[in-house]
């Protein structure tokens, strides 16, 4: 192992530290970690640029943008107050119905998205029933990586597998779907245990939810038509962008763009309302992963778990979906899956069949956004929302409760694989 591996894993294994133990704002540590990287030239500027994921950082400041218009219209507080009036008030009703409509829509929207769509929902029905917003938040992100994992367009590395693999929209329904809601349906289950039997509130809040009406909270009637249509225009947008040939990031500014034009709010307003530091964290955490992507220890990990089962399949697609479920926890999944890529294709080259590993990665990958607070980038954009509203979500609350749900997951989807793909 050389200098520059040593630094990069040393600035990597500090930054994350750092992040746990939230002394420092963990956007001031994604800076200076990528700072140190470039300052020791272990990463150079010119190609620490290259790092930054352009696309995502497009998705993220494009529907914050989107959203802060949207809610202008009141029609999250009018979706709130019918949920609860179809839940008739139950916070573990409600919760269900969030888990529910927060995976349906990962599956067909970027998972950032969706948060950002669901998390000004949550609060209102919150507020009305004077409930704490954190159990729901940490269920609603669980749910947005396990409804991303069904799509091609759920999530990024199924994108990039679908690319590489020759992958459609229907292989992932037929492969990763049916893993997703047998996945969706215990981890209800174990919710319930969790946060379910001890959800109450009282009569008069019930009470008073079941008087309000959603109509009352519509402040603009205009705008809430203009939204339902741009909703459903990023829905369409994000499901064809590919065979447009367009990134997400264009789906996603164009509509910001869009609604902003159309609307005719300024722009300024819509700016104040943007996570300017979840950008930040995200742009320099992008570096630090491009530290250890440069000086090949993704690589280096990535051969090492293929090495260990010898070429056998059976066992290297067991051993990759609790690998990529581990390391997506900790690292962003995209540069795994990127360095995962060019090791299966080189397998099938060889004459080996890699279809189980494909799905065991995607599985793995995917799910394994859960295992903690930096897994997924709809972790910490709604985490952010929650903090900023007055509720902290800790890097240890969630690792104590995502982990453990997160290896639950990965379990079942490892029973799935072997049901599915039996012959070693």
């Amino acid at each position: 192992m050389d200098a520059s591996q040593i630094i990069s894993i040393a600035v990597f294994v500090i930054a994350l530290g750092l992040i746990i133990s939230e002394k420092v704002h963990r956007a001031l540590v994604a800076v200076i970690g990528a700072v140190v990287l470039m300052a020791t030239g272990v990463l150079p500027f010119d190609v620490a640029i290259t790092h930054l994921d352009f696309n995502t950082l497009g998705v993220l400041f494009g529907m914050m943008l989107f959203v802060s218009v949207v809610k202008l219209s009141g029609i999250f507080e009018y979706l709130a107050i019918q949920c609860a009036r179809m839940a008739k008030g139950d916070p573990w009703k409600i919760m269900v119905l969030l888990i529910i409509l927060t995976a349906v829509l990962s599956a067909f929207l970027d998972n950032v998205t969706t948060v950002l769509l669901i998390g000004p929902m949550t609060l209102t029905l919150c507020n009305l029933l004077k409930v704490d917003p954190v159990p729901f938040f940490i269920t609603e992100i669980m749910a947005s990586n396990i409804g991303g994992t069904a799509t091609l367009i759920g999530d990024p590395p199924n994108i990039m597998i679908g690319s590489a693999a020759g992958f459609d929209f229907a292989d992932f329904i037929m492969y990763d779907a049916p893993a997703v809601v047998i996945i969706l349906a215990v981890v209800i289950v174990i919710f319930y245990f969790m946060y379910g039997r001890k959800m109450h509130v009282g009569q008069k809040e019930v009470d008073a939810v079941m008087k309000l009406d959603p109509d009352n909270y519509i402040s603009d009637h205009r705008l809430m038509r203009i939204s339902i249509v741009m909703v459903a225009l990023v829905v369409v947008g994000f499901m064809c962008h590919g065979s447009l040939g367009w990134e997400s990031s264009i789906i996603a500014l164009g509509a910001a763009g869009l609604i902003l034009l159309v609307s005719r709010r300024p722009i300024e307003q819509a700016l104040l309302h943007v996570e300017w530091t979840t950008l930040v964290f995200f742009a320099g955490l992008f570096i630090i992963v491009g530290g250890l992507t440069e000086t090949g220890v993704i690589e280096m990990l990535a051969q090492a778990l293929i090495d260990v089962t010898d070429g056998n399949v059976f066992l290297t697609m067991l051993v990759l979906v609790f690998a990529s479920a581990i390391v997506s926890s900790f690292l962003d999944n995209i540069p795994f899956v990127a360095t995962m890529i060019p090791i299966l294709l080189s397998m099938e080259a060889s004459g080996m069949d890699v279809t189980p590993l494909w799905w065991a990665v995607s599985l793995g990958a995917c799910l394994g956004g859960n295992g903690s607070l930096i897994g997924a980038s709809a972790n910490v954009v709604l985490s952010d929302i929650s903090k900023k509203n007055g509720h902290t979500i800790t890097f240890v609350q969630f690792l104590k409760v995502g982990f453990p749900v997160m290896l639950v997951t990965v379990v079942l989807a490892a029973v799935y694989l072997v049901i599915r793909f039996p012959v070693a």
